[in-house]
């Protein structure tokens, strides 16, 4: 899941970035406002994924320690 996390994050910042490009170019409000609040979905999105993927390794490797000491 993490590397699915990490893809996502990427995609997120580019669609911010291509947001960002656009309103520097001058283009419509609603043009780089609805990429940019996509952007920022996708990347929250995608954080969301990453760290739930860690945490549950953690509580994975937790669980391993855990079993090996009893």
């Amino acid at each position: 899941m993490a590397p699915l996390g990490l893809i996502v994050i990427g995609f997120g910042l580019s669609l911010t970035g291509q947001a960002i490009i656009a309103k520097s170019k001058g283009k419509s409000f609603w043009s780089w406002f609805s990429l940019g609040t996509l952007g920022l979905i996708v990347l929250n999105s995608g954080l969301s994924i990453f760290g739930d993927a860690v945490k549950r390794r953690v509580l994975q490797a937790l669980q391993e320690r855990e079993a090996t000491t009893l």
